[in-house]
């Protein structure tokens, strides 16, 4: 069995994904209060939990040693 180095641009990518989503979510909440943050806070969280862990399976992934 041997083992590759993930590809690093890759990486890069997926680790731009995850500042790209944090952005979203902080964005979407922005200049919101009372029930309108709440409301959109939890629907936003699952969004956001969502697609970091999309990035973690992707990042996983390239992280296995090739067969």
């Amino acid at each position: 069995m041997t083992t590759t180095a993930p590809d690093l641009a890759e990486l890069r990518e997926l680790d731009d994904g995850t500042r790209r989503a944090w952005m979203a979510y902080n964005e979407r909440l922005r200049d919101l209060d009372g029930e309108d943050y709440e409301r959109a806070e939890t629907e936003s969280w699952t969004e956001l939990q969502t697609e970091l862990r999309r990035l973690e399976r992707r990042r996983a992934s390239l992280m296995q040693p090739a067969h």
